[in-house]
């Protein structure tokens, strides 16, 4: 029997930070809307908050290794905590301008980033560490944080219809300091999670040298593009549904942000479903074939039934059903990339991975705000789904997706469950945004 302190403290780290991670994504936009009245500018502060996570990507994965996996996600943490606090504060003293509001969720984004990453790629060693499956942590991992995304986005629901969103950003706040101090206490005596030797003195050369390693690593898998390429359209639009399409459309048609909070909940309900169902059974079934249908299921439908009906139980049955096969996503992606990327890669390669799966994000809450200003709220869901829906159809028309079965290293004879060799956000490398977009994963 392993040591299971690591991975449990890092598991509710990931799951408090998430939970606060909902609340922000319900509060800010509604303080937004309620400061402003502005769609426009909501996807104004979508966009300042997405792109710094892109940036972030791209540039943060040997900074990772060099700076150690832990100390990363503690930094990380911190600096969200003092940020996201910085945003009622100020404006309780009545200073907050505009700009000020953007500039300190684009920090956010920027620290977050490294900090969901560091946590990511050390699924694998904990794993090995507490004597469990790669298939189960990877399953567990992000079971437990669908359910704090469905926990956090009910009670901001509530805590905004009662105290104001001003209240629930600063018990955001809260979530990542408590999530700094269990990394910081609970993640010790794992070599993983410490800084690594350089391979090479520290300087631009050396560091652009390990970025390239990352993205020729990337690049050089036809799956691993495939899934990023078709992420990056999933989690561009999912951005653009809970920063601006789900406030508007709870606003005007469903009666105040308690309703989005419920629908988020009811999400991330299903989500949790869908992980711990394939966590338990999914091994038994064909990857390609669960991926496909639980993909196209997933997000596209929420966006044309908002457009249609006006009323939340529609809206809520979508939710749930969507949640569920989104659940199913995000595993299967996550011990895919695992088996694909090596150890001395996984945080660089990881970076490369949320970069890609993350380069629409900011293009998609603004690109929400213009549609909702220029072609109304029905017009810009059905456009913003019809996307999703293009996007979802990739695994049935690209020949790489075929290889999705595949097992590196089985033997050929063997059944071809998933071996703990070594990604979304999020991210945290490919994965679908589930409620809050992270890593090159599916889904909200």
């Amino acid at each position: 029997m392993g040591n299971r302190t690591p991975l449990a403290a890092t598991l509710a780290a990931n799951s408090i930070s998430t939970a606060g991670t909902s609340l922000t994504l319900i509060g800010v936009p509604w303080f937004v809307l309620e400061t402003t009245g502005s769609a426009g500018r909501a996807g104004v502060v979508a966009f300042c908050a997405t792109l710094p996570i892109v940036v972030a990507a791209l540039i943060g994965g040997p900074v990772i290794d060099r700076f150690g996996r832990r100390r990363t996600a503690v930094v990380s943490d911190t600096v969200c905590a003092a940020a996201i606090a910085a945003i009622p504060l100020l404006h309780f003293a009545g200073v907050l301008d505009f700009w000020m509001l953007c500039a300190l969720m684009a920090l956010n984004g920027f620290a977050h980033t490294p900090g969901n990453t560091a946590r990511y790629v050390l699924i694998p060693d904990l794993a090995e560490h507490a004597g469990t499956t790669l298939p189960r942590a990877a399953s567990l991992f992000d079971a437990v944080s669908r359910g704090a995304r469905m926990v956090g986005a009910a009670l901001a629901g509530v805590l905004i219809a009662f105290v104001g969103a001003e209240t629930v950003l600063l018990l955001d706040a809260a979530t990542f300091g408590l999530s700094a101090l269990l990394i910081a206490a609970g993640v010790r005596g794992v070599r993983a999670a410490e800084p690594r030797e350089a391979e090479a003195p520290v300087s631009l050369r050396a560091y652009g040298t390990e970025l390239r390693e990352g993205y020729a690593h990337v690049l050089g898998n036809r799956l691993l593009l495939a899934v990023v390429v078709m992420v990056m359209f999933m989690n561009g639009t999912d951005q653009g549904w809970y920063a601006v399409l789900l406030p508007v459309h709870a606003e005007a048609e469903l009666g105040g942000a308690a309703h989005i909070g419920l629908l988020t909940a009811l999400f991330g309900a299903g989500g949790l479903t869908g992980a711990l169902l394939y966590g338990a059974v999914g091994h038994r079934f064909p990857r390609r074939a669960v991926f496909t249908v639980c993909v196209i299921l997933c997000g596209a439908p929420r966006f044309l039934v908002a457009a249609v009906t006006g009323t939340t139980l529609p809206l809520a049955v979508t939710m749930l059903l969507g949640g569920i096969a989104g659940g199913v996503l995000n595993p299967i992606l996550t011990t895919v990339i695992y088996e694909r990327v090596p150890d001395r890669l996984r945080s660089r390669v990881s970076g490369a991975l949320t970069a890609g799966s993350e380069f629409a994000m900011p293009v998609g809450g603004l690109a929400a705000g213009l549609l909702v200003e220029g072609a109304g709220a029905t017009g810009a869901l059905l456009a913003m789904g019809g996307v999703y829906f293009l996007a979802t159809l990739s695994p049935l028309v690209f020949p790489s997706w075929r290889t999705l079965d595949d097992v590196p290293g089985a033997e050929p004879v063997e059944k071809p469950v998933p071996q703990a060799e070594a990604p979304a956000e999020t991210s945290a490398p490919a994965q679908v945004s589930s409620s809050a977009p992270s890593r090159p994963t599916p889904g909200p």
